[in-house]
């Protein structure tokens, strides 16, 4: 696909994750810009992540955030993972999505937010963080042993 094709497939995308009434229309549309892999919809797709109302969009959109891979997501991202902590009943699959996403960025920033999540009760929860840890930084095992006396929010707190 040459580039004025795929501009206009962006750009009809973006049109279509704002505007469209129908949410199975908005959660394909997010998973299409995240096949894409075009940084330019980083940023469109933080505000719609902000916006929607619609859980299965707004779990499209963190996927979607994810595949792209742009670390300009991660506090979008975390903001989500904050109000989903805060629920009364908390939606597995939205925190899962939330781990995957930013396992997938590699951004530092998400291990203080991620570090409550390795002592989940839920086994599958608790594995996915280990692994995001894993690539996101590969010594963390060596960091936390030598910082024993610390937590990991203030272990891998950024300055």
């Amino acid at each position: 696909m040459n580039w004025p094709e795929k501009n206009a497939e962006f750009n009809a995308l973006i049109k279509q994750l704002f505007h469209d009434k129908d949410w199975q229309k908005r959660a394909e549309a997010a998973r299409n810009l995240g096949l894409l892999k075009d940084g330019r919809a980083t940023n469109l797709l933080c505000r719609a992540l902000r916006s929607e109302k619609d859980h299965i969009v707004i779990n499209k959109i963190i996927e979607a955030l994810g595949r792209i891979g742009d670390g300009r997501a991660t506090l979008r991202i975390v903001e989500k993972f904050k109000e989903e902590q805060e629920k009364d009943e908390i939606d597995k699959f939205r925190i899962i999505f939330i781990i995957e996403s930013l396992t997938r960025i590699r951004d530092k920033r998400a291990l203080v937010y991620l570090g409550s999540l390795l002592e989940s009760s839920d086994e599958e929860i608790r594995n996915l963080t280990v692994k995001a840890f894993d690539v996101i930084e590969p010594k963390w095992k060596e960091i936390v042993e030598r910082e024993r006396n610390k937590s990991i929010q203030e272990i891998f707190k950024t300055k």
